[in-house]
């Protein structure tokens, strides 16, 4: 039996899945609630239009059943690390426009960037249980943005906070997904696997 398919194994990544869906729920609210927050204090209208956003990755995939598990964490990992790195440019970006004069903000966005990064460390956990090799941080983050205006910085934020609440819902439906127990053997499948 191999390492991956160990009861001792599946009980774990069982473990890490499920902790990993609490901590998806968790971020999902928090940028719900950070959303509100910064669409106030920005001066936007909660129902504007917000193109792609260079650098963000999309939470929506075609094909989403046919993607093994590998594939799945591989993406999400991906896609914080991307998070990350926009979360920081918004905090600094944040910082420079109001100083502290809007701290609330600042540390609402803040704590989300610690979720992203403490998700992106879970993610990096489930794939090492399954011996995968963690791919390196070159080239994940987003390339540096071009000069903004203020108006188009908001709007980037915007639409990185409303990715970023999509990507907390595909995380946890990813998760769920590798949890799942296999029907022939009662455990989780391996996340080589199609679902």
């Amino acid at each position: 039996m191999a390492a991956a398919d160990s009861p001792s194994t599946a009980l774990r990544r069982r473990d890490l899945c499920s902790r990993g869906i609490r901590l998806a729920g968790k971020m999902r609210a928090d940028v719900v609630d950070l959303l509100d927050i910064y669409v106030e204090q920005q001066g936007l209208d909660a129902s504007a239009s917000v193109a792609a956003v260079e650098g963000v990755p999309l939470a929506a995939v075609e094909r989403w059943d046919e993607q093994t598990g590998t594939q799945r964490l591989l993406e999400n990992l991906a896609a914080y690390r991307a998070f990350r790195a926009l979360l920081a440019q918004m905090l600094e970006e944040q910082r420079e426009q109001l100083g502290e004069a809007d701290a609330g903000l600042g540390r609402a966005l803040a704590a989300v960037l610690l979720q992203v990064s403490a998700f992106a460390y879970h993610l990096e956990e489930l794939l090492r249980l399954e011996s995968r090799g963690i791919p390196g941080e070159e080239g994940d983050g987003p390339p540096p943005p071009p000069r903004l205006s203020l108006f188009e910085q908001k709007l980037r934020g915007l639409g990185v906070l409303r990715e970023l609440a999509q990507w907390a819902v595909r995380s946890a439906r990813d998760l769920r997904q590798l949890a799942k127990p296999s029907p022939a053997t009662g455990t989780a499948p391996g996340l080589a696997e199609s679902p």
